[in-house]
């Protein structure tokens, strides 16, 4: 579905949600049950609302960090790499947060 859903951008109203469904083999009539019901509208609107708290705003987005070793909930520094991204731009940002160290 995922893979359906990113080549076929343009058709993505709600409407047009449970054919996209259907064509990857799912039960179109529960699919359409389970959008219509709002159940996970809330956690949805949870996430998207993290995420532009955090400054993300479209995807892909990657987060790279470097924890504590003393307290591994704790991060020290942090670099964010928006848009596509190529072996060379991660490795850079990786050597960058290691040579903090």
């Amino acid at each position: 579905m995922h893979d359906r859903l990113f080549a076929n951008q343009q058709a993505l109203a709600a409407n047009q949600l449970p054919e996209h469904a259907s064509a990857v083999g799912l039960n179109a009539a529960k699919f359409k049950e389970c959008l219509d019901s709002g159940k996970y509208a809330p956690q949805i609107r949870k996430d998207l609302a993290e995420g532009e708290r955090a400054g993300i705003s479209g995807t892909p987005t990657f987060w790279l960090g470097l924890t504590d070793p003393k307290d591994p909930k704790s991060i020290k520094a942090t670099r964010v790499l928006r848009g596509a991204q190529g072996y060379a731009a991660f490795q850079a940002a990786i050597d960058e947060l290691l040579s903090q160290n």
